[in-house]
């Protein structure tokens, strides 16, 4: 018997291990985000959400280079529902960063202060305002009138729900001050506690099912396709932010909510202008302790530097600005009974325990599970099935299992036994020492993999085929019709060959099986992003798929340099371990993927039947002198933070690289500038100043 023949119980704090834990929380979170912002419909409580988003972070803080390719670092959102138009945001709509505690606000200030180079006791002055707990929505007016709205979507694109925010009480349709010509303000609809508990005995009168809390409510409301619903819902709107002109019409972020109320936005009366850290406590505890009496959700407090040309200065992150924190509140907690734990097997084939809990109501919701991730989770908390358990929640759904009460734990508790064997196709799990999770080895031959895989294909962020859902791939699957993506796109052919009958089978019909085809059809073009992502690439998230395809632009060079790639002394490997965001776990799984011969054969396959789309920079970099440009610091800049510099470059449409290629268009050379640029001058790279780069940047 080998170490790798039974799982191992306690694996030490490897790299491996640390890489592994970060994957399976990235898209855990992933998970989510998707049920969160898209559906409406979320599974886990905020307390249990942030717990995850928390856990990881601190990881990659303290190992970047592990960075998964699904890491939330890079994300915000998710991407809008088909059912609406879509709408381009003439910024982006991030989300923020959160603080826990008291240390963590602190931690913020001090970030602040060293990002722009201030001494520890330089004030900076801030803006605290509660966190409501609805949906963003960014609207816009030209010349005076609304013209537009917007949900916030991936924060890229966004779904136009320019109808239904007319519906919306505080929004103006015509601005009754002043404003530039084209404005964009931002805000959230919520709807009140009283609407809430109205709107939930109208529906109960009318047999309808009841919302489960307001945020689902208002977001249910103001997405709906006929407005005239949206009208009878009673949705409010808190004004927060400007996102259009860039240059916002008021040097500080005080001035600019004047500015809102005058042009008839109502702002949160209890946001308050903070000059020290000690009142930006006290302003949190403040609210805090008038939570229970307002007559809205409220999960934190916003804290934003208020001068708006140090918000610049300090730019933003992947998913959030600098300048800003949401200091969030503790949750709440219950206790309950963990009645049994079952396993879900992923499309990678990692066993997920799940936790079943006895139904409990914890602030108005009842929950019945929670994720428990992985048996050093389990082993951590000491959970047992038939502990009374502590669970938590600051949100809306279902909570997180926080420790078992061991004086509580009944004489037949039973120890949680995590199987050695695969549930769904009896294969043998495999937990290699190093790593967190445990694995089913079945791979094609387990159907919950494959299955998975294929529901991955055709998901929402991937080729986003309608009519194939989770209940049409498992029947089809099942029935050896479709058992590979390539399979998909020759259903048509091989039903005019008579090798397939959709149209006969039970449930379909000619219509159903033609609006199939056509489905499939329209999706045979796909942007190389989505069509990395779709692949379902180990470690090969959104964010990782957009940078593969920023970095090599079409698919056949993408190929191409992966396949060089496996030789680790090549350009081709150098190129790619150095893209800024993309870990070496990462960059394994890619070259693994694209050497097996079975993988190839597939994607031969999908080309034959697709055309992707070569990757185009966003129209508002076009014009940058850098955009697209490999970008390299070195040395000591003096005029700005390294960290200052970098945001500026990506915002201008650069990629920013850690190390010197072929591939590199650009070092700036700082003061002491050492081995970066003696190599830079022996592969011919364009160097030059700081100064040089001020200029350039300024244009």
């Amino acid at each position: 018997m080998t170490e790798h023949d039974t799982p191992v119980k306690t694996p030490p704090a490897t790299e491996a291990n640390i890489s592994a834990r970060m994957q399976e929380l990235a898209e855990t979170i992933l998970h989510h985000d998707r049920l969160y912002y898209q559906d409406d419909q979320p599974t886990v409580s905020d307390a249990t959400y942030d717990s995850l988003r928390r856990q990881y972070m601190e990881l990659e803080a303290q190992f970047p280079h592990l960075k998964p390719a699904t890491s939330p670092s890079d994300r915000v959102g998710y991407q809008p529902s088909e059912a609406f138009s879509k709408v381009a945001h003439k910024q982006p709509m991030l989300s923020l960063a959160n603080a826990f505690g008291e240390d963590e606000l602190l931690a913020f200030y001090d970030k602040v202060r060293r990002f722009l180079g201030l001494s520890p006791n330089d004030p900076i002055q801030m803006v605290g305002e509660p966190k409501i707990d609805g949906l963003s929505a960014a609207i816009t007016y030209e010349n005076g009138q609304l013209v537009r709205a917007a949900t916030r979507g991936d924060g890229t694109i966004g779904e136009d729900i320019t109808e239904n925010i007319k519906t919306v009480k505080g929004i103006p349709h015509t601005l009754s001050a002043d404003a530039p010509d084209v404005l964009e303000v931002r805000g959230e609809v919520y709807l009140s506690h009283s609407d809430f508990q109205a709107l939930n005995n109208q529906r109960e009168k009318q047999g309808l099912t009841l919302f489960a809390n307001p945020r689902n409510a208002a977001a249910g409301s103001l997405r709906q396709l006929d407005s005239k619903i949206t009208a009878q819902r009673n949705l409010r709107f808190f004004a927060y932010d400007i996102g259009f002109p860039i240059q916002k019409p008021q040097p500080t972020h005080w001035e600019m909510l004047e500015l809102l109320k005058q042009c008839g936005f109502e702002t949160n009366p209890l946001a308050k202008l903070c000059d020290t850290v000690q009142a930006a406590q006290k302003l949190y505890e403040h609210i805090l302790e008038s939570r229970p009496q307002l007559d809205y959700d409220i999960d934190g407090v916003v804290f934003k530097v208020n001068d708006h040309q140090t918000q610049s200065t300090l730019g933003f992150v992947s998913r959030s600005p600098r300048w800003a924190i949401a200091a969030k509140f503790p949750a709440e907690q219950s206790q309950t009974v963990l009645e049994d734990i079952i396993i879900q097997v992923g499309r990678t084939g990692v066993l997920t325990p799940v936790a079943v809990l006895k139904p409990v109501n914890i602030g108005g919701v009842m929950v019945s599970r929670a994720t428990l991730h992985n048996q050093d989770e389990i082993n951590r908390k000491d959970i047992q099935i038939g502990d009374t358990v502590i669970v938590q929640r600051a949100g809306d759904v279902i909570p997180q299992v926080v420790r078992s009460i061991l004086e509580k734990r009944p004489r037949d508790a039973t120890p949680y036994v995590f199987p050695t064997t695969c549930p769904i196709c009896d294969s043998l799990v495999m937990r290699p020492a190093g790593e967190a999770a445990s694995r089913c080895t079945g791979g094609l031959i387990c159907s919950a993999q494959t299955i998975e895989r294929l529901k991955h294909f055709v998901s929402r962020n991937a080729f986003d085929i309608e009519g194939l859902g989770a209940r049409n791939i498992e029947t089809l699957w099942n029935d050896k019709i479709i058992l590979s993506p390539a399979d998909i796109f020759e259903l048509e052919s091989r039903q005019q060959a008579g090798d397939i009958a959709l149209d006969k089978r039970e449930g379909w019909g000619p219509l159903s099986a033609q609006n199939l085809f056509d489905s499939i059809n329209i999706r045979r073009e796909i942007s190389l992003a989505r069509f990395i992502f779709a692949l379902g690439i180990r470690q090969i998230g959104q964010s990782t798929a957009k940078l593969l395809a920023k970095t090599y632009t079409d698919y056949g060079t993408l190929q191409a340099t992966i396949s060089e790639a496996a030789d680790q002394d090549s350009e081709a490997y150098t190129s790619l371990i150095s893209i800024d965001g993309i870990g070496p776990a990462a960059v394994t799984d890619l070259i693994n993927f694209f050497k097996e011969p079975h993988n190839l054969a597939e994607l031969q396959r999908l080309q034959k039947n697709l055309t992707i789309t070569p990757f185009q920079a966003p129209k508002n970099t076009l014009n940058s002198p850098i955009a697209d440009k490999t970008i390299v610091f070195t040395g000591t800049l003096t005029q700005m933070t390294r960290n200052a510099a970098k945001a500026k470059a990506e915002s201008m449409g650069a990629h920013v690289s850690g190390s010197i290629s072929q591939k590199t268009d650009l070092l700036i050379a700082g003061e002491k500038a050492g081995s970066k640029a003696k190599k830079a001058l022996e592969l011919g790279v364009k160097v030059i100043s700081e100064d040089d780069w001020m200029s350039l940047i300024k244009g």
